[in-house]
């Protein structure tokens, strides 16, 4: 195995590569980075299979969909992620093969709900959740301060000690650690219950990344245009959530809200459907497109997407721009098809 960091810098990006085949994948790839990323892959005489983001990062933009774009390599994520472009989405315990080497990924939410760890023989890539003598923040959106206890002592601290970590993210100049130096010396977690270590991560008041917006919502929605005008997070705050049981009744009334899905077309008529009688007004086309919705301005809208982020933003934008009673469906198709009481007579069937 070639197993290699790739930026030399805080944010960290691994090269993982069979020797025998000269097969590789790039774990968590910066957008700045991409021609390091080429060259070393062409002096390696590398092929280049896999692009995988450990979660949807917001404080650097992914490299990911450029290099799929560019090289026609596949995007991998969790199943989770709210992007589009991805083909492989992942779930925990699957594998992925990197010619003679094997990739399994663990599913490990906590920093975000998308958060896998990348578990490969004698080591383990940590994205953002278990770090050096640390753990990734959880105040962000979908951040879960208790997912992420369990995720790393339930999954992650049930490897072996001598399983070596390499996180996503270090500030102070580490490589690498163990998983037995973390269990000992990690001082969020060594010895902490799972109560204190919820009071910790709920009281560390850490200032937010530098243009937090402008890396988070191209990473989630894949979508780099400046016609779209991304929404603040206060505004993305104000935006009213539906359970997928509370759309189903409203639904099933004798005047039920448009339903506006802004995912791409191929996501439409893709692997979760879509909602009967649902609108398709992919989010990078809602800018020019607002006019036609313009008899529901004070009418009910709910938004729909694969996870109920890139809808959050098509709400708040709706909002922002006057419509009076637009809500966001919580945990999008991902949460929808789960769900218990859909039926064709309320509108859960999909085309």
């Amino acid at each position: 195995m070639l197993f290699r960091e790739m930026n030399r810098s805080k944010c960290k990006t691994y090269l993982i590569a069979c020797e025998t085949s000269r097969r590789a994948a790039l774990v968590d790839p910066l957008r700045e980075k991409i021609e390091r990323y080429l060259a070393l892959l062409a002096y390696e005489g590398l092929k280049l299979d896999y692009v995988i983001d450990t979660h949807t990062h917001a404080d650097h933009r992914t490299a990911t969909f450029e290099l799929r774009d560019l090289l026609g390599v596949l995007a991998v994520m969790h199943r989770r992620a709210p992007a589009p472009k991805v083909d492989i989405h992942v779930d925990d315990g699957e594998p992925l093969t990197v010619g003679e080497l094997t990739i399994k990924f663990l599913h490990t939410p906590g920093h975000t709900p998308d958060s896998m760890s990348l578990l490969l023989e004698d080591r383990v890539l940590t994205g953002d959740n278990l770090l050096i003598r640390g753990t990734g923040r959880t105040d962000f959106a979908g951040g879960d301060a208790a997912a992420q206890y369990d995720s790393i002592t339930k999954k992650l601290f049930t490897l072996p000690d001598e399983t070596l970590v390499f996180p996503a993210h270090d500030y102070r100049g580490n490589t690498h650690s163990t998983i037995g130096e973390e269990k000992r010396l990690n001082p969020r977690l060594a010895g902490k219950t799972r109560e204190e270590y919820i009071e910790i991560m709920n009281n560390l008041s850490l200032a937010l990344p530098d243009k937090i917006q402008e890396v988070l919502q191209p990473n989630q929605s894949a979508v780099d245009d400046d016609r779209i005008a991304f929404p603040s997070l206060a505004e993305l705050n104000k935006v009213h959530e539906l359970t997928p049981e509370e759309l189903d009744r409203m639904l099933s009334t004798s005047d039920p809200p448009l339903l506006l899905d802004v995912r791409e077309e191929e996501e439409y008529r893709g692997e979760l459907g879509h909602i009967q009688g649902s609108r398709l007004i992919p989010l990078k086309e809602l800018p020019t497109r607002i006019a036609e919705l313009e008899a529901w301005k004070d009418k009910p809208i709910v938004a729909v997407c694969r996870a109920g982020v890139r809808s959050t933003t098509a709400a708040a934008i709706l909002i922002g721009l006057g419509f009076t009673q637009v809500s966001n469906l919580k945990g999008g198709m991902l949460d929808w098809k789960g769900h218990s009481i859909h039926s064709a007579p309320s509108g859960g069937e999909h085309e």
